[in-house]
């Protein structure tokens, strides 16, 4: 399975005061620098970002090999962004795009290993795994693959399942943090025509999720999944 990330950071972050994609942690690392290699490390091939208000110089801060994808009608809202995202990805030959904000800078690589291994399993959305399944459920079976000590829904990337890729396309997985879904989410390329047709306004893919029956992943143990709105 070829997973490819994607970086959402084309907004202007009004209630933030500025695009978060030039915001910069404590000890002066860019937002977006910090998401890539989250990604990578968390089991990512290849690592898009998307970038739309003052997008060169957001573009200036991501880091080398990752590629940055230009989003014009990024004012239409997250959905364009979005989109513009997922169609690069799927041209990268990507089977799944494990999709993060670039307001999620306390987001560890373990978060996005745990949900890349759920894809790697080639559990299609829907087979056995709807919107209601039950977290508990996924969380059970996933910590007995990941053996005793793991925390709550962890699985391991070499032993969740044979890394079908057939299935792993039509995977559809969301990270959960107390039972709310959060990020990260992973898309498998075969949704790509569907999500597009139902991206609407300044709303991202959760609403496809939910009706889709993603598989959900409990990440509550690794950290907060909070994103930033303000300084």
């Amino acid at each position: 399975m070829r997973a490819c990330g994607l970086v959402l950071a084309a907004g202007a972050g009004s209630r933030f005061g500025g695009p978060k994609g030039l915001a910069r942690t404590a000890s002066g690392e860019a937002w977006v620098a910090l998401s890539v290699r989250m990604l990578r490390e968390g089991g990512c091939d290849d690592v898009l970002v998307a970038v739309g208000a003052r997008g060169d110089e957001v573009a200036g801060l991501v880091p080398g090999g990752a590629a940055v994808v230009a989003v014009p009608e990024w004012s239409d809202g997250l959905s364009a962004t979005v989109r513009a995202g997922m169609r690069a990805a799927a041209d990268t030959g990507a089977d799944v795009v494990v999709v993060v904000p670039v307001d999620t800078p306390e987001l560890p690589a373990s978060a996005v290993a745990r949900v890349v291994a759920a894809a790697r399993g080639g559990v299609a959305a829907g087979a056995g795994s709807g919107a209601g399944a039950g977290v508990a459920a996924d969380a059970a079976g996933a910590g007995a693959a990941a053996g005793p000590g793991s925390g709550p829904g962890e699985v391991t990337g070499a032993g969740a399942g044979s890394g079908d890729v057939a299935g792993s396309r039509g995977a559809l997985v969301q990270a959960l943090y107390g039972g709310r879904p959060g990020h990260p989410v992973v898309i498998g390329v075969d949704h790509l025509q569907r999500l597009e047709a139902a991206l609407r306004g300044d709303r991202g893919a959760g609403a496809y999720l939910a009706e889709h029956g993603a598989r959900r992943i409990e990440c509550g143990d690794l950290w907060s999944g909070r994103d930033v709105d303000r300084r």
